[in-house]
């Protein structure tokens, strides 16, 4: 045997026995229970999951009562089947960077909703989705509001817009692999690159929500070193006796956005 191949055999061991080190068989299949969960649009029962992961009942079965116990997964519906919780998300809230934005934002957002008489929320991306991390409801008796914790497909939403559109180069690359790889056609994905791309030149959007008839979503970015790092909000509500138009919500909402900006940039507000 040649050096070379002794030392490509000794490498080859190295990397086998690192594998077998930091492997944790139990942990790893209480991720993928996760992770499964995570994109399910239904409940799962034990033996859907079992199936879908290639695993026996009796494999998970210690695994799934832990993260019950916990409090990741919960019994959903009346056919034996599970969902995530809201736990991971609360953990997810508690890193330093989102606790930073929520701080900057919530004043902002409390004002805004103030003063021109809807509510307002703020979510950001993740993955191939939005999913609102912060809301302020409406001061009147009458207003639309988005709950906290709330995901979308990135490609079906107003803010999935400005989150991807105000973005460098670079990571909306990476973005549109990402939906492509979560089955979005290609049609679909130019046409909302070519809005996202108005919408980064115009500052701010303003668009018929297509989920609910008679809101105006009024959207614009909050605004990192590096592009996006989060959307602002108003589910513009038309109604009668309003504070303001349309036109001049989309100001404010847009000099709220900014605000929050300068805040996180230490800049004041």
């Amino acid at each position: 045997m040649s050096e070379t191949t002794k030392r490509a055999a000794a490498l080859r061991s190295q990397q086998a026995a690192a594998e077998r080190r930091y492997r944790a068989p139990a942990l790893e299949k209480g991720l993928d229970i996760l992770e499964l969960l995570a994109g399910a649009a239904a409940p799962m029962t034990p033996t859907q999951i079992a199936a879908q992961l290639g695993k026996s009942v009796s494999e998970l079965f210690r695994m799934m009562q832990v993260l019950e116990y916990r409090g990741y997964i919960a019994p959903e519906g009346t056919n034996g089947g599970y969902m995530l919780t809201d736990r991971l998300f609360a953990l997810g809230l508690a890193r330093a960077p989102t606790k930073s934005l929520l701080a900057a934002a919530l004043p902002v957002m409390e004002a805004l909703a103030a003063r021109i008489g809807q509510s307002c929320h703020v979510t950001i991306a993740s993955d191939d989705q939005i999913v609102a991390v912060a809301r302020v409801e409406s001061p009147g008796d009458l207003g639309f509001s988005v709950r906290v914790g709330y995901r979308r497909k990135l490609v079906e939403t107003t803010s999935g817009l400005v989150l991807f559109g105000c973005q460098p180069e670079d990571a909306r690359k990476a973005m549109l692999e990402r939906l492509r790889a979560s089955g979005v056609g290609a049609a679909r994905l130019k046409a909302f690159a070519d809005k996202a791309r108005a919408v980064a030149e115009r500052g701010f959007v303003i668009a018929q929500s297509d989920f609910v008839q008679g809101v105006k979503d009024v959207s614009a970015p909050i605004m990192g070193a590096r592009g996006a790092l989060a959307a602002l909000t108003v589910p513009f509500l038309l109604r009668a006796g309003m504070p303001c138009t349309l036109e001049e919500a989309a100001e404010h909402v847009r000099d709220s956005a900014n605000r929050i900006s300068r805040v996180l940039a230490g800049e004041g507000p």
